[in-house]
């Protein structure tokens, strides 16, 4: 099920970024409190063993504060570590086999960055619970992600989409405001801009804020 309070800050948490498996739970410990609403395990470079190991430690802090979980590819992790849920692109297991494994109450977020990529999305209905769309911007994050979509193409897929929508790639404190009023998303996705950043509970604040300013703007302009 996906949670109401998913619509705000979505923090991906990447341990290499993070500086290791402590440093990360270290990391997620502390940025909790501040605003982050949902977090995602993205592993790429990592053995499973290891994400599953550090996905169980994760949960001890999520769990107990009513934070999703979510695993980014690998159903087996989110199977074996009793996480919330799983994210996958396009080139990883079909939604439709993934649900199966599931269940119908995991939360299964798809990446689109395309309008092909939504039309599917669109015709997978409610095996899927919401969209990550992206990249945004360029990001060095992923090194091999597709092009960036931009702010208007951003605006438009997010509404086309039944699904809730997060923007995800190269957001960060400075331009959060203007994607949440322009490009219209539910919720932002950022990475670096708490993992890699000197004070990341002081990050994920401003990150926050700007959030909600963006909010203001998108309401203002639609009352005008």
């Amino acid at each position: 099920m996906l949670p109401k309070d998913l619509f705000s800050l979505y923090l991906i948490v990447d341990p290499i970024l993070c500086g290791g498996h402590s440093h990360c739970v270290k990391l997620l410990n502390a940025v909790i409190p501040c605003g982050v609403k949902i977090v995602q395990l993205r592993a790429p470079n990592l053995h499973k063993g290891l994400i599953l190991a550090l996905a169980k430690d994760l949960l001890t802090i999520t769990r107990p504060r009513g934070i999703p979980l979510i695993i980014n590819d690998h159903v087996d992790v989110c199977l074996a570590s009793g996480a919330d849920g799983v994210h996958l692109g396009a080139n990883d297991l079909p939604v439709e086999s993934a649900r199966e494994l599931l269940g119908p109450h995991a939360i299964l977020g798809y990446s689109v960055n395309n309008e092909k990529a939504l039309e599917h999305a669109i015709r997978l209905g409610h095996k899927i619970d919401y969209l990550g769309v992206g990249p945004v911007f360029p990001t060095a994050t992923k090194a091999d992600h597709a092009p960036p979509v931009g702010i208007e193409r951003l605006r438009s897929i997010c509404s086309r989409s039944i699904h809730p929508t997060v923007a995800v790639g190269g957001i960060n404190a400075q331009n959060a405001a203007e994607v949440m009023a322009i490009g219209a998303p539910d919720a932002l996705a950022v990475i670096s801009a708490i993992c890699a950043a000197k004070k990341p509970t002081k990050a994920a604040r401003e990150l926050c804020q700007e959030i909600e300013r963006g909010r203001k703007m998108k309401k203002a302009t639609a009352n005008n």
